[in-house]
């Protein structure tokens, strides 16, 4: 994982309301006038804003995302093509924190109806090692910004592995798409917010999140009921994206942090993971779609252990396990399943 995965996320999880008080509703002239055919003119930052865009707005919507399919996107560098056309869209989805480019070009662009995902749920701070707490769902919305305390505590002692922290001091982990419940949040906030934006199609975006949301509910109990009995409860990846997963499944994370992708592991660290891997029976060193799999294949080379893909949907492309994020995340489970010996 290179240094720049390591950009820290400020947004506060208590704005979520509030990413959408500061949404002024364009005017129907100009934003999607039913009458004579115009579409909303949606910008996504990289895929997991993307398919929640296509999937809410449906057929009111025309959405471009500023990450083409196999761009790794926390290297994203924008054309001034993709400058103006951000400034030129009616409705702006992103993830602060995730792409620095990104975040730049939205805060000059002037864009009213402007988005940012990290609003609309809780973020926290996971480090390279991410012990899963077992905390239901129910009643999640409630918890707003006090959700998360104690689980930050807990999370200080299990982040010693390798000293890396995913995000600098006080940064919080942005990846909170590979955690369906987070995700549903998310959608209901974004469902919300188009709503606000166009609401002459109101109608369509709330009956479009609401099945979307049902899909996320569904895919959260397979994972659920897919991970309970389970031979270890540790991965190992080369890629800290799966702690929101990790916690919310019971599961432990060992990531390789800190550690460029292209980069060789160092001794220590090996011997480190191949400790961490016969102590916690893990089977399986996970590398990503759109990153090298060298560091996954010497570590496991020099461990004994397997290699897998567990792909922390950043982007689609032919390598993908799956067209679109319900299928690659079913394809998580099913890798997951595997390499933690599930019964």
């Amino acid at each position: 994982m290179n240094v720049r995965r390591l950009i820290p996320t400020t947004a506060v999880a208590g704005a979520v309301v509030l990413g959408l008080t500061a949404l002024s509703a364009c005017s129907t002239s100009d934003a999607a006038d039913g009458g004579n055919g115009d579409k909303l003119k949606v910008t996504a930052s990289f895929y997991p804003m993307q398919f929640l865009a296509e999937r809410i707005g449906g057929e009111h919507v025309a959405v471009t995302s500023l990450t083409k399919p196999g761009v790794e996107p926390h290297d994203l560098e924008l054309t001034p093509r993709q400058i103006g056309s951000i400034s030129e869209s009616d409705y702006v989805l992103y993830l602060k924190g995730i792409q620095p480019a990104v975040d730049d070009a939205i805060q000059q662009s002037g864009v009213k109806n402007t988005v940012d995902a990290a609003t609309l749920t809780t973020l926290e701070n996971h480090g390279a090692e991410v012990s899963g707490h077992d905390h239901g769902h129910e009643g999640e919305e409630e918890h707003g910004d006090e959700h998360g305390h104690e689980g930050e505590e807990a999370h200080e002692e299990h982040s010693e592995g390798d000293g890396h922290n995913h995000g600098e001091e006080g940064g919080a982990d942005p990846h909170i798409w590979l955690d369906p419940v987070k995700y549903a949040e998310v959608a209901k906030g974004v469902g919300k917010s188009l709503e606000k934006a166009d609401p002459d199609h109101a109608a369509d975006y709330k009956k479009n999140t609401e099945a979307l949301v049902g899909e996320l509910n569904k895919l959260n109990t397979a994972y659920e009921t897919g991970l309970k009995n389970t031979a270890t409860k540790t991965f190992i990846t080369t890629h800290s994206a799966f702690g929101y997963l990790a916690e919310r499944y019971g599961l432990t994370q060992q990531g390789i942090a800190g550690i460029d992708p292209e980069a060789e592991p160092t001794p220590a660290r090996i011997q480190e993971i191949h400790t961490i891997a016969e102590k916690e029976k893990a089977t399986t060193v996970f590398f990503e779609t759109l990153a090298s799999d060298r560091t996954a294949k010497t570590l496991a080379k020099d461990t004994g252990l397997k290699t897998g893909v567990l792909d922390p949907l950043e982007g689609i492309t032919e390598k993908s396990q799956g067209a679109d994020y319900i299928e690659v995340m079913e394809s998580n489970l099913t890798a997951l399943q595997k390499a933690l010996g599930a019964q």
